[in-house]
């Protein structure tokens, strides 16, 4: 059963039916992308534990597999208890990065990773003296829960702070009136090192590495990714270290999406996703296995292959207007771009900056990947149904 069903949600269920899976789809709203190729589908609000217990209680899955951050996750911890279904990776691990509050405790206070500093706050009074001392200008503000950048903003001044209170009490997901503010690290770039636990040849779970992703974000949310991401061998390590901590003590199996930034040498942890991350979309061109297929393997028990074919980039496709439904013009001249293809996701609702699609390309370096996957997302133009 998956909670969630977007865009990655309709990767991973193709993914799990290629091999032999029945998959059941769950999302807050009909027709999602993920429900449109699922065995079947269910609509509930997932952040409602007893409707979430009832379902799972209905249809009996084998396995539950978060795929968003809005989910009753104090539920979850009950349902694996109690041994109803089998939590992906773990419900402990799902509880703490459905939360920044806990996976930051968690990376920073108990495993002593470095990461930016950081504060919480309940009111906009907390949140103005916590960046009055210790955090400073320039800082970063976020729900504690929210996705995809949603209530994220970068302060410069004092009178910043009132906007960046509200836009994140709005854009949380659930727990409205809690943020985090973080310092701004000086970074040279972020990567996604996407990190598999998986049965190994050893028979145990170990933990596998594709390489570094490299995106660029814009308020939060990603636009494009490229892989590999150029990086230094130490660098490189570091990453691989901190992103074995964090998933090692988070346990189970599947795909983890460790986010960290990156200058010269050093790393610092920012935070995880214990499923694919949607700068991950990049290696439906670039890798033997696809992030999705990695963690439909990994979850089944499966070996996997974290190879690299070629390297690649992703660009995505906005929806450009407010519409119940729209159609796509300009796809013929989108794929005649060199070694590009498209993704179109099948959302029923269309927004001015709802991510409807990506481009990925391939190249023979990441730099003309880019240029070509740019070029492909730019062809294809949203317009609206009559």
């Amino acid at each position: 059963m998956l909670l969630g069903s977007g865009e990655l949600g309709k990767e991973v269920t193709i993914a799990l039916q290629r091999l032999g899976c029945e998959v059941i789809a769950v999302d807050r709203y009909p027709d999602a992308p993920g429900m449109q190729v699922a065995h079947r589908s269910h609509v509930i609000a997932m952040t409602d534990g007893v409707a979430l217990r009832a379902l799972i209680e209905l249809e009996n899955p084998h396995l539950v597999v978060p795929e968003i951050e809005a989910i009753a996750t104090e539920m979850l911890v009950e349902i694996e208890r109690d041994k109803l279904a089998e939590v992906i990776p773990t419900a402990r691990a799902v509880r703490l990065t459905m939360n920044r509050e806990g996976i930051r405790r968690l990376a920073a206070e108990e495993l002593g990773l470095p990461t930016s500093p950081y504060r919480f706050a309940d009111s906009l009074a907390e949140l103005q003296a916590a960046i009055n001392d210790p955090i400073g200008f320039p800082c970063v503000v976020k729900p504690v829960m929210s996705s995809s950048g949603k209530g994220q903003s970068l302060l410069k001044t004092s009178s910043d702070v009132k906007k960046a209170w509200d836009y994140a009490c709005a854009g949380g997901r659930v727990n409205h009136g809690r943020v985090i503010v973080e310092g701004f690290i000086d970074f040279d770039y972020e990567i996604t090192l996407l990190t598999v636990r998986a049965i190994g040849t050893s028979g145990q779970v170990e933990t596998f590495f594709c390489e570094p992703i490299g995106h660029v974000q814009v308020n939060g949310d990603y636009v494009e990714s490229w892989q590999p991401m150029a990086m230094t061998p130490l660098a490189l390590e570091e990453s691989r270290r901190i992103a074995q901590a964090v998933t090692g003590n988070l346990g189970g199996r599947g795909i983890f999406g460790v986010e960290l930034f990156v200058k010269g040498d050093q790393v610092w942890f920012s935070e995880v996703s214990p499923r694919p991350h949607d700068t991950g979309l990049v290696t439906l061109a670039t890798q033997r296995c696809s992030e999705f297929e990695l963690h439909a393997r990994a979850i089944l028990g499966l070996p996997v292959d974290v190879t690299l074919r070629r390297p690649g980039a992703s660009a995505v496709i906005y929806g450009g207007m407010d519409e119940m439904g729209i159609a796509f013009e300009g796809v013929d001249a989108a794929l005649a771009v060199p070694e590009s293809d498209i993704r179109l996701f099948g959302k029923p609702e269309s927004f001015l900056k709802r991510r409807m699609g990506v481009a990925v390309a391939n190249a023979d370096t990441t730099d003309e990947a880019r240029a070509r996957a740019k070029l492909c997302a730019s062809k294809v133009k949203p317009v609206k149904v009559d």
